[in-house]
């Protein structure tokens, strides 16, 4: 039976404020946003231009041990590795769009990268592969 990852959590401070973030600085979809009465959380999913299988689960932290780890999910590790196939138009968009970038552009064997932090610090490697992906901060 094929497996594949259907969506990462990702805890955050506020849900509109990283729909906000995702959406409209990244070109992210707002796949999904739906409020669970139940639980009195939202299910808010998101996903880069073209994505099809993974998706990212924007997770409202809901108590005071989930708020402190927002923005340090990965101790300071890069965190995803989103994949491109053009960079330069990438990374000019994102920066203009005020992302910030920690690690400037660099080419390696697998590729080019870059690495920006997204609204809560999480950092992100930007990665335009040259053949098959072998990102250096795994």
């Amino acid at each position: 039976m094929p497996q594949y990852l259907g969506l990462v959590s990702l805890v955050v401070r506020d849900y509109d404020e990283a729909i906000d973030f995702y959406v409209q600085k990244l070109g992210f979809t707002l796949v999904e946003d739906t409020y669970q009465p139940a639980q009195n959380k939202r299910w808010v999913v998101v996903a880069p231009p073209g994505a099809k299988e993974c998706h990212l689960l924007l997770a409202q932290a809901s108590n005071e041990h989930q708020a402190t780890r927002v923005g340090d999910q990965t101790g300071g590790r890069v965190f995803f590795f989103l994949y491109t196939d053009d960079f330069w138009h990438d990374f000019k968009t994102y920066k203009a769009k005020g992302v910030v970038f920690v690690r400037e552009p660099k080419t390696e064997s697998y590729g080019t990268v870059a690495v920006f932090a997204d609204l809560h610090g999480n950092q992100w490697d930007l990665i335009q592969p040259t053949t098959t992906p072998v990102p250096s901060d795994a």
